[in-house]
């Protein structure tokens, strides 16, 4: 069973962070993966579908590149040329903005669902919610990455210069020939930043290793250099795309909340529609105390161990102070002798005693021993 890391699930499962909320039940593959395609499918299909006008996509870069110079926060110019002249840094960067974001994010995903359940729910809602954020950047605000800008504004499209060396053409990181299937104005916010701090978030709080720690660190740098570099995107996407994360990672407890009400809105219905396969905890199958295996112990419809405890109840009539001995209603009503089986000596008898340490047999491990202890003192006395 994977491990779920029990220490800590009762504070709001990542250790220090209430935002994450408690522990819930453990999700399961068969619902998350269908979750998660859908969304990213209604991803994908929104940035097709906020296209916008081109001329304003092209308004929006170039207002952006004019801030950022009037800052002196054009990072994407330097840093441009330096991939555009030496091929050993451009291709390397190529590959990162085209495949990583791909592959690393739902690595961590299957990690964080693997060895660290109790914190999955949370970090899977913060992205998602983010990058729904996303969306609703793009299709606010189309931006013109610095590549797509004319050429006087001194930006080389990077993926277009290296393409002989990868898969992609020159639109994007698209495979050559499906670049009309990607958004080439959805820049801003840099998602790629987004989900590269995700990932950071993710590997620094629960990564235990030197190793996993610097990793934590070093993507999501590396990643906003690439970005810039390649001239897929300005300093300030990357800036938002920090943003829409930040403002995701705030919005994780009230849309789990929501779900938490449309769960409980929705068992009513699911139980309705489903009679006698849905327990009050949500699963399916018999409730508790339900099947064979609780049959299994009951006797003739009593649970094993009620007679028993019936019987000891009634083996001491009345309070250890009296002294009276089980089945006695009269203190000393019994003397020792008179016992049935007693021994010469007054001590009682009739059963036969194993070795030291060892119980006769058919005789129950149950509350009787303390009452027979119990009644043995009493004869004593």
């Amino acid at each position: 069973m994977p491990q779920t890391e029990a220490q800590g699930a009762g504070n709001g499962g990542i250790s220090g962070f209430r935002l994450f909320g408690g522990p819930g039940s453990r999700p399961r593959w068969w619902t998350e993966l269908p979750l998660l395609l859908l969304v990213y499918g209604a991803y994908s299909a929104g940035r097709l579908l906020a296209r916008g006008d081109v001329t304003t996509a092209v308004d929006h870069g170039l207002a952006i590149l004019r801030v950022e110079k009037a800052l002196n926060l054009n990072l994407e110019h330097p840093l441009n040329r330096l991939f555009t002249a030496h091929a050993s840094l451009g291709v390397p960067a190529d590959f990162w903005y085209a495949s990583l974001h791909y592959l690393v994010t739902p690595l961590v995903l299957v990690w964080l669902f693997r060895s660290r359940a109790v914190h999955y729910t949370a970090a899977r809602t913060w992205l998602m919610v983010s990058t729904l954020i996303g969306l609703v950047g793009f299709s606010l605000m189309p931006t013109c990455p610095p590549r797509l800008l004319d050429a006087s504004h001194g930006f080389v499209d990077t993926m277009a210069q290296y393409s002989d060396w990868g898969w992609w053409g020159g639109q994007a990181s698209a495979p050559r020939g499906l670049g009309g299937m990607t958004n080439q104005y959805a820049a801003m916010p840099s998602l790629h930043v987004g989900w590269s701090l995700w990932c950071g978030v993710m590997l620094w709080r629960h990564g235990r290793t030197p190793l996993v720690r610097a990793a934590a660190v070093a993507y999501p740098l590396l990643t906003t250099i690439v970005v810039m570099g390649t001239a897929n995107h300005y300093f300030f996407d990357a800036l938002a795309g920090i943003a829409v994360m930040l403002v995701g990672l705030l919005l994780v407890r009230p849309v789990r909340r929501g779900a938490d009400r449309a769960k409980a809105r929705l068992a009513p219905v699911l139980a309705a529609v489903l009679p006698g396969r849905t327990s009050p905890q949500g699963g399916t199958g018999p409730r508790n105390g339900d099947g064979p295996a609780a049959g299994a112990g009951r006797a003739g419809g009593r649970p094993v161990g009620v007679g028993a405890a019936t019987s000891v109840t009634h083996a001491s009539v009345v309070s250890g102070g009296c002294q009276t001995s089980a089945g006695d209603r009269i203190p000393h009503q019994r003397k020792p002798g008179a016992e049935p089986g007693a021994k010469p000596g007054g001590k009682p008898g009739g059963r036969s005693r194993g070795p030291k340490g060892t119980r006769p047999a058919g005789r129950p491990a149950d509350a009787g021993d303390g009452a027979a202890a119990t009644a043995g003192g009493a004869a004593r006395t």
